[in-house]
């Protein structure tokens, strides 16, 4: 499978990088801002950090760890696991310090963690909407829910498709379906294209919905960095 993502933010850790990683739809394009998103060290330093730390313990589980920026940050206050399903990614990982770095699927827990394996998990990307449904992100959350322990924590992220602007995202789809949209993008470097990505766009009430046929509950949403942003991180905990 082509990896330009991947391979872009491993070339700009070596100081490799010379083109853009560009996110496409269509003819709509941006950079990607690879430097300002993996890469500036991860302190928790404010409320918003302080209300994510405060939320999770070890084992932590970090979903979609990226170029490592939260497990460097928890590993060294408790056990951290990083998983990641792109092998560049991974070897960024452990180039970078993360001492327990795997490739695999976040979509595939049941098959690559013991039951109750961790205390908490972490999913800042919004790689949630790649659960592609309502039906998908309920097997994801019973899925987390089965490696996780009775008293489990979680942190997720996803834009909400209620929010007012949300239309001005690149890659939106509307969709009928109240709490619900769709976001389709590729990613370009140096000349290579990945796949399409289709991600679905879940309100936090959606997010609601799908927990209660697991063992989670939605402890509290938080929109940022602005007042009227349409991103937002939603913590669960175990009931």
């Amino acid at each position: 499978m082509s990896d330009p993502f991947g391979r872009a933010v491993r070339d700009h850790h070596r100081d490799e990088r010379d083109e853009p990683l560009v996110q496409r739809d269509g003819d709509w394009t941006r950079d990607h801002p690879v430097e300002e998103f993996y890469f500036g060290e991860y302190a928790v330093d404010d409320e918003a950090d302080e209300w994510l730390a405060s939320r999770l313990d070890g084992p932590l589980l970090d979903l979609g760890a990226g170029a490592g920026r939260h497990a460097l940050y928890f590993q060294e206050r408790f056990e951290t696991v990083a998983l990641e399903v792109s092998e560049p990614l991974v070897e960024t990982l452990r180039e970078r310090g993360v001492e327990d770095a795997r490739r695999g699927d976040m979509f595939a827990l049941r098959e690559q963690f013991d039951r109750e394996r961790f205390r908490s998990a972490l999913a800042i990307g919004t790689q949630l909407g790649l659960a592609g449904s309502m039906d998908g992100l309920r097997r994801f959350l019973a899925d987390l829910a089965h490696v996780t322990a009775s008293d489990a924590t979680a942190v997720l992220d996803c834009y909400d498709p209620e929010r007012e602007g949300i239309e001005e995202m690149l890659g939106y789809r509307d969709d009928p379906a109240p709490g619900l949209a769709s976001r389709a993008m590729w990613f370009e470097y140096e000349g290579e294209a990945s796949d399409v990505l289709v991600f679905r766009l879940f309100s936090p009430d959606r997010v609601r919905e799908a927990a209660l046929a697991t063992d989670w509950t939605v402890e509290d949403v938080r929109y940022g960095p602005d007042e009227d942003a349409v991103h937002y991180r939603i913590a669960l905990e175990k009931r």
